[in-house]
């Protein structure tokens, strides 16, 4: 049993080799070509090919000398980018002959792919391409070159870290070894090293034909590197749209490796991944995404909408989740998320102000935005809404705990019933998120993040806040508890600080031991107080943004709030006797 039961095949036969080529989807949709890298075979893309049947006709095909596909005789000279070329145009004429394909590569897959695009004979046979984790060798050498002719510090910096993951291009120039390597111990080993280091899922992949498929594939480095990077093409030019995805986790290939590619491809658009290299195999979900949104632009004749938001490569598309999201902080975070071209599900108790927040974040630039109504204090109700949100939307990319409410008063005068509504709110509303959303991204297995956010409050005391103090430190360790368990699994974990932000969080603060006057009075004296200081929720969103690309585990935003967290760690001493000044509301 193969993992891509249930596909049609057929063979086609090109230059001397029978290539299998399998089909998913409906043959009257647009058609979508996947070319697997080394030392895979096209079931690598079983999960990928499996998210996009739905909407397209799928094929995959064995290159040559790789699964069930025939290798050439002799086996030098029998994997040039020419004759890898003849097979796709043979493919192409079979499962496409009237309609250009859409293309997709990984590995050398891409590389191969890579020349589909750039040469003369294949124009018209391409309609878009998606690249991900194999450069152009021509490209490439034109890299190397430029850097050799006007070196600087920065250049052989770049090259000296690029040869460093090239090592073992090297290493499959050496005759024989190899070969021994796959067909004896390493080819035995190489799934658990993929499952191991990659953290690729485990199951039916690789496929048995493993060794001899990398013994084979040897000959794609033999016959095509050297040539073509002393040698370099100079019209090597896409003649298609280029979508590029970047895992910035890649053990083999630099982020550098594409500085420049505009030049060489004008209708480019850029994504990047947390991810290591097996992306097909790890982010499935995303890369079905991404391949749909270009494919579908491609076919309506328009260029792929482009969010302008400065990490639109790193967030289109993905699906993010924000509570407290009616206003203040969590509306500028929904809003900033939206201009990088993620999806937007805007959660609050207030319904009307979700659906603005909703409607804002479709006008600034999300794909989609969904409103959602929920107290993030009653777990069935937020049970029911992680149910709805992954049967209507989807696994969550990124969730922001950030519904809270803000509680005011000393120690003896804060009553029990406050001390529940604020622990509700605050800690079991972010216990709550972690715990369903956080299990539907564990349970995915392809990663994600959470924000949880906390406050200065977390690590600076204060007479007057221990209530809301005591629940933001326990967001805080609780973020930092769940970051190391959840770092195995490619989710990351990061708690927010604001410090004083200009939010309306002063006007539903509830301040305990005062009549309701002077709760009004010190609303608005602390109003006032949040409005001279007049930080803007925008810029914490920002740091969310920053936080996620980054995977930081706390970020104290204000400078008031990095002071303190500098203090907390430093001087502790001197933080604990300003605690004890009496606050200015």
């Amino acid at each position: 049993m193969t993992v891509l039961d249930g596909a049609r095949e057929r063979w086609v036969r090109t230059g001397g080799v029978e290539l299998c080529v399998a089909e998913l989807g409906d043959p009257w949709q647009p058609t979508v070509v996947l070319v697997h890298g080394y030392p895979d075979s096209k079931e690598v893309w079983s999960e990928v090919a499996a998210r996009l049947a739905g909407r397209f006709h799928v094929v995959l095909y064995d290159v040559r000398g790789h699964g069930r596909s025939t290798a050439p005789s002799p086996l030098r000279g029998g994997f040039t980018l020419e004759k890898l070329t003849d097979d796709f145009l043979a493919v192409a004429d079979a499962v496409s002959p009237d309609r250009p394909v859409h293309l997709v590569g990984h590995d050398w897959g891409s590389v191969q792919s890579w020349e589909f695009v750039t040469v003369k004979r294949t124009e018209g046979r391409v309609a878009s391409f998606t690249s991900m984790s194999g450069p152009s060798l021509d490209h490439f050498g034109h890299w190397i070159d430029e850097r050799l002719r006007r070196p600087t510090p920065r250049r052989v910096g770049q090259l000296l870290a690029q040869g460093a993951k090239s090592w073992y291009v090297c290493l499959l120039h050496t005759p024989v070894l190899p070969e021994l390597a796959w067909r004896g111990p390493l080819g035995k080993r190489w799934p658990g090293i993929l499952e191991r280091v990659e953290k690729v899922p485990g199951g039916d992949y690789p496929t048995a034909s493993l060794p001899s498929d990398a013994a084979h594939g040897a000959w794609l480095y033999r016959d095509n590197v050297r040539p073509r990077l002393r040698r370099p093409r100079e019209d090597a030019y896409a003649h298609a749209p280029v979508q590029l995805i970047t895992p910035l986790g890649d053990a083999f290939l630099s982020e550098r490796l594409y500085d420049g590619l505009e030049l060489w491809a004008p209708r480019l658009t850029r994504r990047v991944l947390p991810a290591k290299h097996w992306v097909p195999r790890t982010r499935p979900d995303r890369l079905a995404d991404w391949i749909t949104q270009f494919v579908t632009a491609t076919e309506d004749g328009r260029p792929e909408s482009a969010p302008s938001g400065k990490y639109a490569d790193r967030f289109g598309g993905q699906l993010v989740l924000v509570t407290g999201a009616g206003n203040g902080i969590g509306r500028a975070t929904a809003v900033a998320f939206a201009e990088a071209g993620a999806r937007v599900v805007a959660v609050d108790r207030d319904a009307e102000a979700a659906a603005r927040t909703a409607e804002l974040s479709r006008l600034i630039g999300a794909p989609a935005a969904w409103a959602e109504t929920v107290d993030v204090s009653d777990e069935q109700a937020m049970e029911k809404l992680a149910a709805r949100v992954a049967a209507e939307y989807g696994v969550v990319d990124v969730l922001v705990n950030n519904a809270g409410i803000g509680l005011s008063g000393s120690f003896f005068d804060t009553t029990a019933a406050d001390w529940r509504k604020i622990l509700d709110v605050n800690l079991w509303g972010v216990i709550h998120g972690c715990r369903l959303f956080g299990r539907q991204m564990a349970e995915r297995g392809q990663g994600g993040h959470i924000v949880n956010t906390a406050s200065a409050a977390a690590f600076q005391p204060s007479r007057a806040l221990p209530a809301y103090g005591t629940s933001k430190a326990a967001v805080l360790m609780l973020s930092e508890c769940l970051r190391a368990e959840l770092a195995g699994q490619g989710i990351g974990v990061t708690a927010i600080c604001p410090g004083i932000v200009n939010t309306d969080i002063t006007s539903t603060a509830h301040f305990a031991g005062v009549d309701a006057d002077e709760e009004k009075r010190r609303r608005q004296r602390a109003a006032r107080l949040y409005g001279m200081r007049n930080y803007p929720p925008e810029k914490v969103a920002d740091a969310v943004l920053e936080a996620v690309v980054h995977n930081r585990a706390v970020v104290p935003v204000t400078p008031e709030a990095r002071g303190a967290h500098l203090m907390s760690r430093y001087a502790p001493g001197l933080l604990r006797r300003l605690a004890r000044m009496k606050p200015p509301v």
